[in-house]
């Protein structure tokens, strides 16, 4: 059994990353006006950024091109391969999951699993991340299946945007009707339903950057203090690293006993948030899917988060 794990470019894994894991990527297009870019390739973090901001025309996105993903199949095929696990953006924001389904179908020199994430960013990292470390310490598919759904129960996300509309253009906030954030200086608080259907959706909202904050921090410490698994935690924005790095020393200071990293909120991404979104994901730590020896621990059935109504 040889093994290979496929994601795509809103993971936002670093290039030491996808070496160190053995992770491949497939950059996903940003159509604006005539032009078409893909994630991170031909157009940078900070340059999307400053361009979105003087745009007057805004831009879109795609998915990963069905040529693109069957050429990887036609190498993995080459290179020997038994089976590829291909994690992709919540089918809540995307159609690309359904057409890695629909290329598993068709396909049978290798066997391709579809794995949706219900997430994006630093989530999505967290999947291909576990599959890269089971891969190395020799799990078999059946397990390295098992422990992403897994991690998914134990899978939460909040963010906080500056303005409600770029989600509102691009159809991606399922309860926009009911936020008018823009209009009353609000700020939304937002999550996406990962063990469900991976919709973003905005769950609360406080008049006060701070007091959104501490609602956040407030809805992590309550969803994470009982749960008998460490925990990591990822920090991540949109081209806003002063107020990241405020995050990670706060939250490091306030719960030391968990794992905390920081990523980005790539291009691809950006075209539904804008900048100055702030974001945490946190899950099962990973190293827990493994005893003292680096060896996958068989049966792990961990407790889900469930976030209030």
């Amino acid at each position: 059994m040889k093994i290979a794990v496929l994601t795509d470019s809103s993971a936002y894994l670093t290039k030491e990353q996808q070496e160190k894991y053995q992770i491949d990527v497939l950059p996903i297009p940003i159509i604006w006006g005539k032009k078409v870019y893909h994630d991170l390739v031909d157009i940078g973090y900070e340059e999307f950024y400053q361009k979105l901001n003087t745009a007057k025309e805004l831009p879109t996105t795609s998915q990963p091109s069905i040529g693109d993903l069957k050429q990887k199949i036609d190498e993995y095929v080459a290179a020997g391969y038994t089976d590829v696990i291909v994690i992709t953006l919540s089918s809540g924001i995307s159609s690309y999951f359904s057409t890695v389904q629909s290329v598993a179908a068709e396909e049978d020199r290798i066997k391709v699993h579809p794995f949706d994430s219900k997430i994006t960013c630093a989530g999505e990292a967290d999947y291909a991340m576990l599959a890269g470390l089971l891969i190395e310490a020799g799990a078999d598919i059946d397990l390295i299946m098992h422990d992403l759904k897994d991690l998914q129960k134990t899978m939460d996300v909040r963010f906080m945007v500056d303005d409600l509309s770029h989600l509102k253009r691009t159809g991606r906030l399922s309860n926009a009707a009911s936020f008018v954030g823009t209009l009353f200086k609000i700020k939304p608080i937002l999550s996406m339903d990962v063990q469900n259907e991976g919709h973003i959706s905005a769950i609360a909202k406080e008049r006060q950057y701070k007091r959104a904050y501490k609602h956040v921090q407030n809805d992590f410490d309550n969803l994470t203090k009982n749960m008998p698994y460490k925990i990591q935690d990822t920090i991540f924005d949109s081209l806003d690293p002063e107020k990241k790095q405020e995050w990670l020393e706060d939250y490091q200071a306030k719960f030391p006993k968990y794992k905390f990293d920081t990523s980005i909120i790539g291009p691809v991404v950006g075209v539904h948030v804008g900048q100055g979104t702030m974001s945490m994901i946190w899950c099962r730590d990973l190293d827990t899917y493994f005893d003292e020896n680096g060896q996958p621990i068989k049966g792990i059935e961990s407790q889900a988060v469930v976030d209030p109504e």
